[in-house]
């Protein structure tokens, strides 16, 4: 039996870049003081966090002051949500019942509590927002809170945050896009976007897990959700991750610096391997915009199979032939409850839905190996 494995779940997380290893490794060494320090070996901590927020400024063309780490996308987006809500006192907001759960259970907590009345934007089958929903939203209700993802982690279909982003400074709305699955993967530049928050963390572009930072523009304010030390400038408590926030702007830095070679070959690994599942098995259909290579996320191919025996036990096939992938959002994996995203595009379907999602260290042999599994599977 092969031993032979194969990681096509890159959406949910990479592999951290080995010189990132090396250089967090160096770092632990060196630079194990609290940048909260005054002594010398406090300000050497707190020279490599600004240093970093400085990088990512400049990546995104912002300002460092618009910069705060965090523990990742997840905080992020809850920083947002409830701290913008609360201090803006806002009474309405919208989002799409696609939206990520780090979005969705914040907002319904918000709702339960009788805070807010929230709406859902309608959606086409492919998961794309209506513009025209949205406006009339906006026009019937107070200022409003819109949280819209810029890119959906499951079936890949990128939203126009621009034009969103425009409807909402039109209409006096706060607007927060979810940017996880598109930050160091897409280029941002926030003088031409009208976007009050967003999220991003470190390890869905090859760098370590439990770091990320929010965007929060100049122009809005709001207080900090977690208390306690001063630290990111009184916005965000806790004694700073060092290593990580280092690797973080670190990771950011390659993949924008490398960000046109690495797209062109990842998008060539996502044509290649729906080619080959369209050429080399039967009746293989795709979710979402994922064959629109402009519209979608060029990581993420989002596949359905033929109503099958094995469906629910297609996934755990997979990993035992040596494929790990996943079944919608990875974040959910490990729960009995299927996909809220395909739930609602597709809420009649008993097709197994499998998300492959691809990196840089992905190659074609890694894709013609899934292949050959994958016709084991369904011979």
């Amino acid at each position: 039996m092969s031993n032979k494995r194969v990681f096509l779940d890159n959406a949910s997380t990479t592999p951290i870049a080995p010189e990132i290893i090396d250089m967090m490794s160096e770092m632990m060494k060196s630079h194990f003081a609290n940048p909260s320090s005054v002594h010398s070996y406090g300000r050497e901590s707190k020279i490599v966090v600004e240093g970093a927020r400085k990088k990512i400024a400049e990546l995104l063309n912002t300002s460092p002051g618009s910069i705060f780490f965090t523990s990742g996308g997840t905080e992020a987006d809850n920083m947002a949500i409830k701290c913008a809500i609360h201090d803006h006192k806002i009474t309405h907001a919208i989002t799409s019942r696609l939206s990520h759960h780090a979005v969705l259970f914040p907002l319904e907590d918000l709702e339960k509590e009788g805070l807010i009345k929230l709406s859902y934007v309608d959606i086409d089958k492919n998961g794309v927002i209506s513009m025209s929903h949205l406006k009339e939203l906006l026009s019937s209700n107070p200022r409003t809170f819109v949280s819209i993802m810029h890119a959906n982690n499951e079936i890949g279909t990128i939203q126009d945050i621009k034009v969103i982003g425009d409807i909402c400074k039109e209409h006096n709305a706060i607007f927060h896009s979810d940017t996880v699955q598109t930050m160091a993967h897409f280029p941002f530049d926030m003088q031409k976007l009208n976007v009050d928050f967003m999220a991003a963390s470190a390890h869905k572009f090859h760098g370590p897990k439990g770091v990320g930072f929010v965007y929060i523009s100049e122009n809005i304010q709001i207080k900090p959700l977690l208390r306690g030390g001063g630290q990111e400038r009184n916005m965000r408590a806790g004694t700073e991750n060092i290593y990580g926030i280092a690797a973080l702007a670190m990771a950011m830095e390659m993949a924008y610096e490398n960000l046109e070679e690495e797209t062109d070959y990842i998008k060539g690994l996502k044509i290649y391997m729906m080619e080959k599942l369209q050429t080399e098995l039967e009746d293989v259909q795709f979710y979402g915009k994922c064959t629109d290579m402009d519209n979608s996320l060029y990581t993420v191919l989002s596949c359905h199979f033929p109503e099958t025996d094995i469906a629910e036990m297609l996934l755990f096939n997979l990993d035992i032939l040596g494929v790990a992938c996943s079944g919608g959002s990875a974040c959910a994996s490990g729960s009995s409850k299927g996909s809220h995203v395909l739930t609602e595009i597709v809420p009649e379907s008993n097709r197994p839905g499998i998300r492959f999602s691809f990196s840089k260290y992905n190659t074609k042999e890694d894709i013609d190996f899934t292949i050959d599994k994958l016709k084991e599977l369904f011979s």
